[in-house]
């Protein structure tokens, strides 16, 4: 049995997002097919994420200096454990999908702050005398991103930092799979947007069945 973390950074819901709707849609045939599979599914939007403020780095320099936890600040106390509760959920996972727009040549903000709280030396990766090591080295993951415009190729692909910034933290966590899945087009093309919509379905369908 595998842990699957479902990690959706979207306000809108699959009704509303090409995204989302990609990510439902694999997220039920991933199931049909791995029905022993546990899987979380993290909405950020709904999630505490707590930011990296000075509670957390006044609270970890404590810690490192030999405070005990009891001793810290009740908002060092929230933001430290749940930082902790996070980066331990993400370590004990097997795989690991990311559902997310590109906004802004990227994704949203809760995206990056989620990325930064499990980014945890001794957790998602090492440092050593050559340099950081990823830990994650048996994972693999998948980013479903929907996308108006068209960055697979063209002009636009080198303003994407959305996807390719995810796939350096991963490779960066030392995870050696890493897919993507893109929805794009429809908003340059809205009167194709409901095939461009059904393709990344059916994609996102096929895809679930060999994850």
């Amino acid at each position: 049995m595998a842990k699957l973390l479902y990690i959706t950074a979207h306000p809108h819901d699959d009704a509303v997002s090409f995204s989302m709707a990609a990510g439902k849609a694999f997220i039920d045939t991933y199931k049909e097919v791995n029905p022993s599979d546990e899987i979380v599914h993290l909405d950020l939007y709904k999630e505490h994420i707590p930011q990296m403020d000075v509670d957390v780095f006044s609270g970890w320099g404590k810690l490192k200096s030999g405070t005990k936890f009891e001793e810290l600040s009740e908002q060092e106390k929230i933001k430290v454990s749940r930082l902790a509760e996070l980066s331990e959920q993400f370590v004990d996972a097997d795989k690991y999908v990311f559902v997310t727009p590109l906004w802004n040549f990227s994704f949203p903000p809760v995206m990056k702050a989620y990325l930064d709280a499990v980014s945890v030396a001794g957790k998602t990766f090492k440092y050593t005398e050559h340099g950081p090591v990823g830990l994650l080295t048996d994972k693999k993951a998948l980013h479903i991103q929907a996308r108006g415009g068209f960055y697979s190729e063209g002009p636009a692909a080198e303003m994407e930092m959305g996807h390719r910034y995810i796939g350096i933290i991963m490779q960066f966590y030392g995870v050696p799979s890493f897919e993507g899945l893109f929805i794009e087009g429809h908003n340059a093309m809205p009167e194709k947007a409901q095939e461009i919509k059904e393709n990344g379905i059916v994609r996102a369908k096929d895809l679930a069945r060999t994850f």
